[in-house]
């Protein structure tokens, strides 16, 4: 594993999986993306927090966890494999409600903000549809 960390993120390179998970923190909140080779290797742990932001962002988000003062906290699971690309967050237990399957697959498909992740949602939603 090779873990890179700076002020307010956090990306890492799981060799045994081959995949780049990258972690953007901001006073509570936090989110996780999948990041490519090219963006891990522009990282470097001196570089601002929103210099590293900005690249960690053009990536898959994967995971979010809201704790602002506009609102509870909640958390959007878009990709259930999100320890995989983000190791550390295998054991994390964060507060607040887990938006359902149900609303994130529906957010999913209304914002445009997440149209990477549409092709593993749909997968997954049809996944569970057999099982029932």
């Amino acid at each position: 594993m090779k873990l890179i960390e700076g002020i307010g993120w956090k990306a890492a390179y799981n060799e045994e999986k081959n995949v780049y998970g990258a972690e953007v923190m901001f006073q509570g909140s936090w989110d996780l993306y999948e990041i490519t080779a090219e963006v891990f290797s522009q990282l470097f742990p001196k570089m601002t927090g929103g210099e590293a932001e900005r690249l960690i962002q053009t990536g898959r988000c994967l995971y979010m966890h809201c704790n602002d003062r506009y609102s509870p906290p909640y958390n959007v699971v878009l990709d259930d494999d999100y320890a995989v690309y983000c190791p550390w967050m295998a054991e994390a237990d964060p507060v607040g409600k887990t938006w359902s399957e149900e609303m994130t697959d529906a957010a999913v498909e209304a914002f445009d903000s997440q149209k990477d992740n549409r092709e593993q949602r749909r997968k997954k939603r049809e996944e569970r549809k057999k099982k029932q």
